[in-house]
């Protein structure tokens, strides 16, 4: 009497499920990911370049809007008209002047309506509302 065994081939591990938890994880951390800090926010790193070659000549101004509603471009308060001049004169110089809106966290919707309708008047159409999370 002779008793072989069957030969029970090898099973392979299926890499499948972990490359599916990997994507999981990734687009997990992709969407969850906020940017806290101003300087790893593309936009403003030209906005600041801009501030930098003097007023008007760039592509791009960051325009800041406290609590209270007040204006403030490159760290100074502008009155109304006087970001309403600004504006013309920059659109002036470049046509793709982009506008880029930094409302304060405490800062009421009415002002930021305001500032907005302002810009439109001045003649500026590429707007951009930009929003950190945290203090400002």
């Amino acid at each position: 009497m002779q008793l072989t065994r069957k030969a029970t081939p090898r099973q392979l591990i299926s890499l499948v499920p972990m490359i599916d938890v990997l994507l999981i994880l990734l687009v997990f951390f992709m969407v969850t990911s906020t940017y806290l800090n101003l300087s790893m926010v593309p936009i403003v790193d030209r906005a600041e370049q801009s501030e930098s070659q003097g007023a008007g000549s760039g592509t791009t101004l960051l325009v800041r809007i406290d609590a209270d509603g007040a204006t403030h471009i490159r760290g100074q308060l502008h009155a109304p008209d006087a970001l309403v001049d600004l504006v013309r004169s920059g659109l002036a110089e470049n046509p793709l002047l982009s506008v880029v809106l930094l409302p304060s966290s405490r800062a009421t919707t009415q002002a930021l309506v305001g500032t907005m309708d302002m810009l439109t008047t001045a003649g500026a159409t590429r707007l951009r509302l930009m929003r950190l999370e945290g203090q400002q």
